[in-house]
Parts: C-alpha cells; sequence; structure tokens
C-alpha cells in the first residue's frame, strides 16, 4: 500500500533541544535522490512505525511526559495518547498489528496498547516496570527500555541501564507475562537486538559498551552471548568527540549494517558465517543515528549534520538532503 510519499522523516524539534520541525516528508527519484515534499510540526518524533495495512503511521513524542501521535497518509495528526512512561524511543506491532509495543527510554517502562483493524489505538492494555542499574553510573543509573523486538507472542525489551534482555509471553488480552530474563555483560549498555532469519543467531549492539554482540537465543525468549566484537573495522580510540555510541542495526542477506555515532560511520559486516566479519566502515555524517536501505542506496539520519546521507550500499560517493536534526528514515 503506498501512503502517497516516498520518504518519512522524524526528528528531534525544539521540544527536546533539537532544530527538526517535527515530521519531513520526501519524494524519492528513479535514481535514489529525494525531493523535499511536505511537513508537520510535531514534538520530537524520534521514532515512526507504519502500519502494514492501514494508512497510518505511529511517532514516539521523545519527552519528559511521553506520547504516541497517530499520524494519517495525508500528514495530518489523527489523535494522541500518553506513551505510558517518559521519552518513548521506540515502537513495535506485533505481526498480526493488534497490538503496539511502546519502550519508555526514561522511565523505563514498557507499555502495551490494542490497536484496531483501521489502525486507530484502542487504549493501553499493560504496563511493565523495570528495575536495576548497571556498573556505567551516568548512563545505567536506572532501568532504560530501548527497544522491543516481537516473535509471534514473544516480546523482548532490550534494556540499556540495567544489562537485560527481558523477554514477556503477550496474551490476547494484551497482558505481558514474564517469561525470561537474559543478562548482557556488565556495562554493554544493549540498544538494539535483531534476528537472523532462519536461525537461532541475533545480533545486539551495546551502546554504553561499544560493542556489537552474537547472541544465540534457546529457548524463544531467552538469550545467551556467543561472541562479543568491535562494532566497527578500524579500531575505534576514544578522543575529545566521546565513546563510541553504537546505534541502530539493519539486517539484510548476508550482510549486517552497524551506525557508530562519534566514529560516525555505518560498519558493513559480512555474517554468512557464524562470526561477524567488518568489511568497511562507510563514512555517512556526523553522529548516524537511524539509517534504512532502499534499493542499494544507504539513507542515514546524520543527526548532528542537520541531514540525511545518502551512498551507495557498498560505499561510495554522498549526497546530502538538509533536514533538522534527523533522527528517523522511513520508506513507504
Amino acid at each position: 500500500m503506498v501512503i502517497g510519499m516516498d520518504v518519512w522523516v522524524g526528528s528531534y524539534s525544539s521540544a527536546t533541544g533539537g532544530n527538526g520541525v517535527g515530521i519531513s516528508t520526501f519524494r524519492r527519484t528513479p535514481e535514489g535522490g529525494l525531493t523535499p515534499d511536505r511537513s508537520l510540526e510535531l514534538a520530537s518524533p524520534s521514532w515512526l512505525t507504519a502500519h502494514p495495512t492501514a494508512p497510518v503511521v505511529y511517532a514516539t513524542n521523545e519527552s519528559a511526559d511521553g506520547a504516541i501521535t497517530t499520524v494519517s497518509a495525508e500528514l495530518e495528526v489523527l489523535g494522541t495518547v500518553p506513551s505510558g512512561g517518559a521519552s518513548p524511543c521506540h515502537l513495535a506491532l506485533t505481526e498480526d498489528a493488534r497490538f503496539l509495543l511502546c519502550s519508555n527510554y526514561g522511565s523505563g517502562t514498557l507499555s502495551v496498547f490494542g490497536v484496531a483493524g483501521d489502525g486507530t489505538i484502542t487504549g493501553q492494555t499493560d504496563l511493565v516496570r523495570h528495575e536495576g542499574t548497571g556498573p556505567h553510573t551516568q548512563r545505567q543509573e536506572a532501568a532504560h527500555v530501548h527497544m522491543a523486538v516481537v516473535r509471534g507472542r514473544t516480546v523482548s525489551a532490550v534494556d540499556l541501564g540495567t544489562d537485560e534482555i527481558r523477554s514477556y509471553t503477550l496474551a490476547d488480552n494484551g497482558k505481558l507475562t514474564p517469561l525470561a530474563v537474559s543478562a548482557m555483560p556488565p556495562g554493554t549498555g544493549p540498544r538494539q537486538l535483531v534476528r537472523r532469519p532462519g536461525t537461532d543467531l541475533a545480533y545486539v549492539v551495546g551502546e554504553v559498551g561499544g560493542t556489537l554482540l552474537v547472541v544465540r537465543e534457546d529457548p524463544v525468549g531467552t538469550f545467551t552471548v556467543v561472541k562479543t566484537v568491535s562494532p566497527t573495522k578500524t579500531p575505534y580510540v576514544e578522543g575529545p568527540k566521546g565513546p563510541n555510541w553504537v546505534a541502530h542495526l539493519e539486517l539484510l542477506g548476508d550482510r549486517l549494517y552497524v551506525s557508530n555515532r562519534n566514529p560516525d560511520c555505518v560498519t558493513e559486516f559480512d555474517i554468512s558465517g557464524d562470526e561477524p566479519v567488518a568489511l568497511a566502515d562507510h563514512p555517512c555524517g556526523r553522529f548516524p543515528r537511524h539509517f534504512a536501505i532502499e534499493d542499494d542506496t544507504v539513507y542515514v539520519a546524520a543527526e548532528w549534520d542537520d541531514a540525511i546521507v545518502a551512498f551507495p550500499r557498498g560505499g561510495g560517493e554522498q549526497v546530502r538532503y538538509a533536514t533538522g536534526t534527523p533522527t528517523y528514515v522511513l520508506f513507504r
């Protein structure tokens, strides 16, 4: 289903110290270029998730009084609901699109919302609160749920603050029941998790530790670390920019791509074997956050460059498209 625009870009707005307008849209040319189209003023829609059949997109309003905004194909606000916590940073729909999971970083909560067939959020069905800390006193002073990954009725919540992946079983009434707790190495600060299809392997980026972890999932919802590797090909030595705050993962065939903030690159890995092999660090603009890959082109939200930076999937010449404090790139 075509939603009317090719690309939606979420951003940090003045509500949280950014200079983005909210959601900006671009039309994509046959050659892969982006032409500015329309925009919607919205408070820091840092993460966007499209409904698979209904013409709506959900946006996290990443602020202290967190919210989720539903936006129509015509770029109009259809409704806003409290997110169930502070600083919501990630959204995920269940495979049947009956429930929407929201990770609230600031408050360490995971909330569940019912979703109607037309995409309308019908109300909150559950909320769980994580407790705990990690060894990094500034980044891990409390629980910080950063992502929820859905597999059937299993929901795995990645917690940066407690160095854990907490899995739950999601019932038909939208309630969560604890299933398993998987500990990551102390100080990892896990941010995102992506499964490798057809295997029991998955990959976790450690934002606090600046690491990439290979984990094995057995049984479903339980993760054991198999290997820890560098998230970049060229070793990064912390300097004036700060540590490597690893951000986003994308898996495409036998390639895994990881965005590295401060090294300012997207690193390409060969994952055809059991251990990821770094092939190249592709420059991609300052503080690369989320990125999307479309037709062998990588489009990166370079937050500190106020631009979407595009380059060929295997590396090459960059093209920049101006947009304020981008955080997410959504192709429709």
